[in-house]
């Protein structure tokens, strides 16, 4: 008896573990529901990000293109009208120091004549001066105290002899006041020496031109030396003569749009000059398109990225829950020819108890039987009549044993199946004939709501019998006294369904799973085998039924037998 005592624990042990795994298998589809979420998503959306990322970097160098373009549009428009300006200058100014006006010019006041006619077109133009070839003023025309200045050493005077016209930077000088020179050299012919014609120009002169060139307010157009120092203010970079801080090429004519984090930046080198006209312009000054753009890309880009995560959500927890219903029926399936297989063992398991048990209690019957009857014979003696109580107390106990042993052999004996068409309605009515006693006994009110007119069922007349009265027996047992049993039977989609609902304590949550386990009984010790319910089970699933039960605490228990129709009409 120990080693099927054993043998039965490590049966249930098995099946609490089972349940168990389906808690376990939850954390799994959690797992697996983030992991294709992520999967999805990047497949989703990434092709997307990098198609946006291309867009928007491709229309902003379309964009920066097209500003450049436009940029070096005005820069050089800028850099023809400011070149024709200071050409014209230059033109009059060599024009003045032609051969043979050298001696012309140093007499009486005809430089103060020229300086005159010239501010009549160039009124920037300060003073004019004529220089030897010594480096020495020999006239001058203007309103600085610079009579008899030497100029030998001066940068743009040797320039001047080497080239024959030279245009200096912007610088203080001896005046200190900004300004430029442009140096004319020429030759006297009854000297035979070189002299210079030499025109000084105010510093603010160049910022009137550059104000009068600009083709936009917003643009920052300045003068930059070959040395790098502002010649014109700019309102980027800062006031004249300081130094510029952008990298500067002298050594080239035009320098294409250069980009940093802010601005967009070009170049123009004035031929014949020391000078480069610098136009610098804030980027994307188109703001309407370059708004508009960015905000249908954000737009579209949010929305895709919205409705592709609802889909790949709905996607995932839709293939989740088809995968979880796929793993509980596979569950279930294997749950079910586990207790297929748990009560095939136990009924292996019941026949050998059986019969072990039944061979002493045929002893214990017979030796029983022969003290009875030798009391019987015997004359009265003390305590006679008390042996006789416990010989009748011995045979009730063996007919206890008897009935636990029929049962046990009855679970476990494969016995044929007879096929019947049977009315459910009448099944019912004799099991409740055959309780009448025990119902009226318990006080219990019996309700009955038997559908008319149901159809026949293909079953086994006896073991519907025995499924009926273990279900009402246990009800009985667990109302005791004063209570309801509600049975009703319904016709359902081509089944015909049973439900026996009481009105007693109820069954613990935790023990509804083990109900139909055999030898798993709630009852008090010694009232109940815990066989029952595992014959019934047993008896309906064999004629193609199902049974489920729904209980609540304090409320009653109720169980539904669902039996299929017969084919028959």
């Amino acid at each position: 008896m120990k080693k099927y005592k054993l043998f039965l624990q490590k049966l249930i042990s098995q099946s609490s573990h089972k349940l168990t795994v389906k808690e376990v298998n939850e954390n799994k589809y959690h797992r697996l529901r983030v992991t294709l979420f992520v999967a999805m998503i990047f497949i989703a959306l990434g092709p997307m990000l990098l198609i946006a990322t291309l867009s928007y970097k491709n229309y902003v160098n379309l964009l920066q293109a097209e500003e450049r373009d436009q940029l070096e549009w005005r820069l050089d428009g800028a850099s023809r009208s400011f070149s024709s300006v200071i050409n014209n200058i230059t033109s009059l100014t060599m024009f003045a120091s032609l051969d043979g006006k050298y001696t012309t010019l140093i007499s009486n006041d005809n430089l103060d004549e020229l300086l005159f006619i010239i501010k009549q077109q160039f009124p920037f133009v300060t003073d004019l001066e004529v220089i030897d070839q010594d480096g020495i003023q020999q006239a001058y025309s203007g309103p600085y105290d610079l009579v008899d200045q030497d100029y030998s050493k001066e940068v743009w005077l040797q320039e001047g002899f080497r080239k024959g016209k030279y245009i200096s930077s912007v610088y203080l000088g001896h005046r200190q006041v900004p300004h430029f020179t442009i140096v004319v050299s020429n030759r006297d012919p009854q000297a035979r020496k070189q002299w210079f014609l030499r025109a000084t120009i105010d510093a603010g002169a160049l910022q009137q031109i550059i104000t009068t060139v600009k083709t936009k307010p917003s643009d920052d157009l300045f003068l930059v030396d070959d040395m790098g120092f502002l010649q014109t203010a700019s309102t980027t970079f800062g006031d004249a003569l300081t130094q510029y801080q952008k990298e500067f090429f002298s050594d080239i004519n035009r320098t294409l749009s250069r980009d940093d984090d802010t601005y967009h930046h070009v170049i123009d080198k004035l031929k014949g000059t020391p000078w480069s006209l610098v136009l610098v312009e804030d980027k994307y000054t188109h703001q309407e398109k370059w708004i508009s753009f960015r905000s249908k890309l954000f737009f579209l880009l949010t929305a895709c990225s919205i409705f592709n995560i609802l889909v790949v959500w709905f996607l995932v927890n839709a293939f989740k829950k088809q995968l979880s219903k796929t793993d509980e029926l596979q569950m279930n399936m294997l749950k079910e020819a586990e207790h297929t297989n748990k009560l095939a063992s136990v009924g292996r398991l019941a026949a050998g108890v059986g019969h072990e048990i039944n061979n002493p209690l045929a002893i214990i019957n017979q030796k029983n039987g022969l003290m009875e009857d030798l009391l019987a014979l015997s004359p009265d003696f003390e305590h006679k009549a008390t042996i006789t109580n416990c010989c009748k107390s011995i045979n009730q106990s063996i007919d206890r044993c008897k009935a636990i042993t029929h049962r046990l052999l009855g679970f476990a004996r494969r016995t044929e199946v007879v096929f019947e068409e049977v009315q459910i309605n009448d099944i019912i009515n004799d099991v409740l004939s055959f309780l009448g006693n025990s119902i009226m006994h318990s006080k219990i009110k019996m309700t009955m709501q038997l559908a008319e007119e149901l159809p026949t069922i293909c079953g086994d007349r006896m073991q519907l019998q025995q499924v009926f009265l273990n279900i009402i027996n246990n009800a009985i047992d667990a109302i005791k006294k004063n209570g309801d049993i509600n049975i009703r039977t319904c016709q359902v989609t081509g089944d015909v369904q049973v439900v026996i609902q009481d009105s007693g304590s109820g069954i613990e949550e935790e023990h509804i799973a083990h109900i139909f386990e055999p030898f798993f009984t709630t009852k008090e010790t010694g009232k109940g085998t815990g066989l029952g319910l595992s014959i019934t089970y047993g008896l309906i699933k064999e004629m193609g039924g199902d049974i489920t039960v729904h209980s609540h605490i304090g409320k009653g228990t109720a169980f539904t037998i669902t039996l299929p129709e017969s084919d028959e009409k």
